[in-house]
């Protein structure tokens, strides 16, 4: 239970979306459709749910218009039943009251610039010449180095370390175990043995992200090497991602768990990258591109729509032997070609 409260009547309001049953039920949580009680609220986004819908004893349900006659309960009506969702969810979630004041365990440096309504929890470490702004929370255990900025309503969860020189834009939300700002992985050959036979590139840029972005738990983005790396405005990021030097990541692209970008790749706008994707380095991706699971990308993309590429899964015996048949294509391709040569 949440400890919020709202009537039918009234979550139609909040969500601008029309309601059909007894305007005074009372719910009082989100569940989902199997495990919601006469109290809460569930929602089918779905059509392999509708099963559920028809047993679920939710007290009310976010649906779509062809599925208020299907509902056993009282429904809210929606276009965009999944969008209704998320923004019902919103109002049921609670939040972390003790907020206000510095935690006397931080240590903050005194050229700092530190908001009145900002919060910093204990063992926060805070550099030189750092600017924390109105009503940001900065979480236990974490460290913000020199001359970082983090724009208002910011929320960093536990333990995210902010190198130098990172700016950080209004309401950006940070899981906990993110790096923003490490050295980019810039080494120069050498036939110099004795010293490891690299020679490491100072990486003497930055980290700009824009407004209203949220990064996920254990993901590292890269400082530039010369220039910044920077994430636009209302980006998405998953756990567990790598965004390498000098990288750009467009506006509105939701990029999902375990997907790294080499140096120097540009995303556009309106993209989304599934779960696993490799894209190489010095890339251009156009804008409303979308990259399905495990997909490697090794080459620019200009025109939008989406883009695969791997072998989906199939039963050992079978992949066995068509990896068998892989190895075997260039022979094939070869007296294919002969054959039509001879043809003609």
């Amino acid at each position: 239970m949440s400890g919020h409260h709202y009537s039918l009547a009234e979550l139609a309001e909040l969500l601008n979306v029309t309601y059909v049953g007894d305007a005074k039920t009372l719910i009082s949580g989100l569940a989902t459709l199997a495990s919601a009680g006469p109290g809460q609220l569930s929602f089918l986004a779905n059509s392999k749910y509708q099963k559920t819908l028809k047993s679920t004893l939710a007290g009310a349900v976010i649906v779509a218009p062809d599925m208020v006659t299907s509902c056993p309960s009282h429904c809210l009506v929606s276009e965009q039943p999944y969008l209704t969702y998320a923004r019902a969810s919103q109002l049921f979630e609670v939040l972390d009251n003790d907020r206000g004041g510095i935690h006397p365990s931080a240590v903050i440096d005194s050229s700092a610039t530190i908001a009145t309504t900002a919060t910093i929890a204990a063992n926060v470490v805070i550099g030189k010449n750092v600017v924390i702004g109105a009503a940001v929370v900065i979480g236990p255990g974490c460290v913000i180095g020199n001359n970082s900025t983090i724009d208002e309503g910011g929320l960093l969860h536990a333990n995210v370390s902010v190198y130098h020189g990172v700016l950080i834009g209004r309401s950006v939300v940070i899981h906990s175990g993110t790096v923003i700002g490490s050295d980019g992985f810039g080494f120069a050959p050498s036939p110099d043995t004795e010293i490891g036979g690299w020679v490491k590139i100072a990486q003497l840029g930055g980290v700009k992200i824009g407004d209203n972005v949220e990064i996920g738990a254990g993901c590292t983005i890269d400082r530039g090497a010369l220039d910044d790396t920077v994430i636009g405005d209302r980006v998405i990021l998953d756990n567990q991602i790598q965004i390498a030097h000098n990288v750009e990541i467009g506006d509105n692209t939701g990029i999902a768990g375990c997907s790294a970008i080499a140096g120097s790749t540009k995303i556009g706008k309106n993209c989304t990258i599934a779960g696993g994707v490799a894209i190489i380095g010095h890339l251009t991706i156009g804008d409303n591109v979308h990259f399905t699971a495990r997909s490697l990308i090794t080459k620019s993309v200009e025109k939008s729509g989406a883009y695969s590429s791997g072998a989906p899964m199939q039963d050992t015996k079978s992949w066995r032997r068509n990896a068998v048949r892989f190895m075997q294509l260039d022979n094939i391709a070869k007296r294919l070609s002969d054959v039509e040569r001879k043809l003609k």
